[in-house]
């Protein structure tokens, strides 16, 4: 981003102060930063006929940081005053010690803008996005008579960051989020099933409020609920498994990704560790993290340490070839930053986090994958998943998923659950489709106790023999 005027939110801390008591912090350190951050966000929600939540939010603060080899020390505070930077200098300054260390090169300037900076919480007056909500419920129920309760949630939020480097360089960034989420419960002959759907990015509330797009959201997450209305238990054992493309990628980035974040491999504590030039899944299988698509909700113009989001390969043809990196891992690997490090909010520090996670298309169609299913099961919905970084073992249940007999696509089934090891599940692809799709902008990512927005994407995939746990007796 280019350089701006240092504009601290209207705090009695100028620019002079606040990099001066920052290049205390870090003298003889290796790296450090001065992040601030200020966020509003509200919600508002309307469940069951009535307004079950409406809420606003509003925080600002800042994290200091001075980085010596594996050593961070880190302070924050809600108070941006030049009092609470100077104990917070003396704090972070623990991990510098005698010093001896020297200072890394900035990150480079960028003049990408990758959103909007405008408020999307002035998009529509709360009126209007009570009324959305209402009308969303009663489209619902009167598209089927099964329809016992409806949900639907608006949130809106705008992050508003400045990183002062002790070289002097600011970069500022203004992140948007928006997303509309619409649950449906259906009930039949005293069973009751869910579905939902929804999705938003980094732009404006506009478009998710247009009643064109909350129709067909609305429709979709009735949909879902109606499928799992008509399921059947789903078979277990090995067997063959069909993945659709979009929202499925979130195994990809759970079972796959995290193994591929530098930490972790600097660390060896990664399946992937060690492995880098070697293959590690079948030819044809390429993945990338890219935080550079305009609009995505994982995308960010910006890394938390001011190094532009980047483009980058992971896995090329089945070679492993990059990690994802922030910058303290960068430097210890002796490689170059990629534009992953990212965090929560001021009060964490950042790590090598994933932002937009996908694999490209492959050449075939999505109608040859599903018929090369001799007996297996076609999953095109996820919901909670479990994994473990050391290992790369998954577990993932399915929110819609259906039986497959050769190559006839049959009964949806309920409680299916995808388990295998990302490791494995690479190198046991078979086909990749030529259908990519990006999910609709639903993803967040845990690590290490911290939460960021995340994107995720894939083809329709088969991968043979996976464990597939059922319900089925």
């Amino acid at each position: 981003m280019p350089d701006t005027p240092f504009r601290p939110f209207e705090t009695l801390l100028d620019e002079g102060q606040a990099l001066a008591l920052l290049r205390g912090a870090v003298d003889g350190a290796d790296d450090g930063e001065l992040f601030l951050e200020r966020r509003r966000s509200e919600v508002l929600s309307f469940d069951d006929g009535r307004v079950r939540q409406a809420s606003y939010d509003a925080a600002e603060g800042f994290g200091l940081r001075a980085v010596r080899g594996e050593t961070s020390g880190y302070a924050h505070s809600t108070e941006i005053s030049e009092a609470a930077l100077k104990r917070a200098c003396e704090t972070a300054r623990l991990a510098v010690g005698d010093g001896g260390g020297t200072l890394a090169e900035a990150p480079r300037h960028t003049n990408v803008k990758l959103y909007t900076d405008n408020d999307p919480m002035t998009d529509a007056v709360f009126s209007l996005k009570l009324d959305t909500l209402r009308e969303i419920d009663a489209f619902a129920r009167g598209l089927d008579r099964r329809v016992v309760q409806v949900t639907a949630t608006l949130a809106a939020s705008i992050q508003e960051v400045e990183i002062l480097r002790p070289e002097g360089h600011l970069v500022r960034d203004v992140r948007p989020m928006t997303r509309l989420n619409v649950s449906v419960i259906v009930e039949e002959n005293g069973r009751r099933e869910s579905g939902g759907m929804g999705g938003g990015g980094r732009f404006g509330l506009t478009g998710l409020i247009d009643r064109a797009h909350w129709e067909d959201v609305t429709r979709e997450a009735l949909r879902i609920a109606l499928v799992n209305l008509s399921a059947e238990p789903a078979p277990a054992g090995v067997m063959d498994v069909a993945l659709g493309a979009g929202w499925p990628g979130i195994l990809l980035h759970e079972a796959i990704g995290h193994g591929l974040e530098g930490d972790f491999n600097r660390k060896k504590t990664s399946a992937f560790a060690g492995l880098m030039g070697q293959r590690i899944a079948a030819k044809g299988v390429t993945v990338l993290d890219d935080g550079t698509i305009p609009d995505r909700r994982g995308s960010i113009s910006v890394d938390d340490e001011g190094t532009p989001s980047g483009k980058n390969v992971l896995i090329e043809d089945g070679v492993l070839v990059g990690y994802m990196h922030d910058r303290q891992n960068a430097r210890l690997m002796g490689v170059p930053a990629t534009g992953n490090g990212r965090r929560q909010s001021f009060a964490h520090a950042p790590m090598p986090r994933m932002t937009n996670t996908y694999m490209l298309n492959g050449d075939a169609t999505p109608g040859d994958i599903v018929a090369d299913v001799k007996d297996g099961i076609y999953a095109v919905g996820f919901g909670g998943g479990q994994v473990d970084i050391t290992n790369g073992k998954f577990v993932f249940s399915c929110t819609e998923a259906y039986r497959v007999k050769n190559g006839k696509v049959g009964a949806p089934v309920k409680g299916a659950t995808l388990i295998g090891d990302g490791a494995t599940a690479l190198q046991k692809i078979r086909a990749v489709g030529n259908d990519f799709s990006l999910d609709p902008g639903i993803g967040n990512c845990g690590k290490a106790g911290q939460w960021v927005p995340v994107g995720v994407g894939q083809p329709t995939l088969l991968i043979g023999g996976l464990t597939v746990g059922g319900s089925a007796a």
